[in-house]
Parts: structure tokens; sequence; C-alpha cells
């Protein structure tokens, strides 16, 4: 039988970061790709960030919720990159780019853009179906 303690915030497993090369392109002076480094959000932490992308759209017999999912997975992204830090002026202005959404799109081309997305979503959870959860409950 479990025990409700193993539910406690003490006793859950922490989600760590997770260290990931995103492009080629950047270097350390040897020439080795430097890792880009990426947290989790917690479902809190994404229900704020998805509601920032959702607006009332009106149509002519009632409102609908409607999600810009380009907006949500930009801000995503920049919500899970804890390296390099996206929000610093250095690095923005060395791309001429306002904004740390507008600053990881200037940095990457779309293939290495579609990867890191790939990565955020993975590390959230993204990655597994229903029935993946469903056999690894049971095992």
């Amino acid at each position: 039988m479990s025990s409700l303690s193993a539910f406690l915030a003490d006793n859950a497993l922490k989600v760590e970061n997770v260290k990931v090369p995103v492009s080629e392109r950047f270097q350390n002076g040897d020439g080795v790709p430097v890792p880009w480094e990426l947290k989790a959000l917690s479902e809190a932490e994404n229900e704020l960030l998805r509601k920032s992308c959702t607006r009332i759209v009106k149509n002519k017999r009632m409102e609908m919720e409607k999600t810009d999912f380009a907006l949500y997975t930009g801000k995503l992204v920049v919500a899970c990159v804890v390296y390099p830090d996206l929000n610093d002026a250095a690095l923005q202005d060395s791309y001429g780019a306002m904004g740390a959404d507008t600053l990881v799109k200037k940095m990457l081309t779309a293939g290495e853009y579609a990867a890191l997305l790939e990565k955020v979503q993975e590390i959230n959870g993204y990655d597994k179906d229903m029935s993946e959860l469903v056999d690894e409950a049971k095992n």
C-alpha cells in the first residue's frame, strides 16, 4: 500500500535541469559546442504562460478563448532556458534584439529553434502520449 507521504513536497524527486548542445555554432575556445541549460516548468508556471497568450474572441453568438500557440511556444522556450541568459542586455544588443523571445529566434536557425523547442517539450513531459504514461504507471 502506498503512503501519502510520498506526495509531500519534501519527498518528491526534484526535476533536474538539463544541459543540451542546441547548436554547433556556439563554441568555447577549444571548438566544443557550449551547451544550453534548460529547466522544466511547473503546471502553475505553464498555466500563467498559456493564459498570457489567450484572448477572448467574440463572434455573433458567443465568446471563445483563443490561444496564440506561436506566442505560447516562444514564451515556453524563453521560460525554460536558464543559460544563456536571454535577458542579458549585451547579448540582446549583439543581435539587435529587443526581448528574450526575439533574441532566441535571431540567435538560432529555424532547425536549431525547432530542436530546442522539441527538447523543451520533452523535459516538460510533452514527449509521452497517454498510453506510455499508463504503461509506466503499471510498472
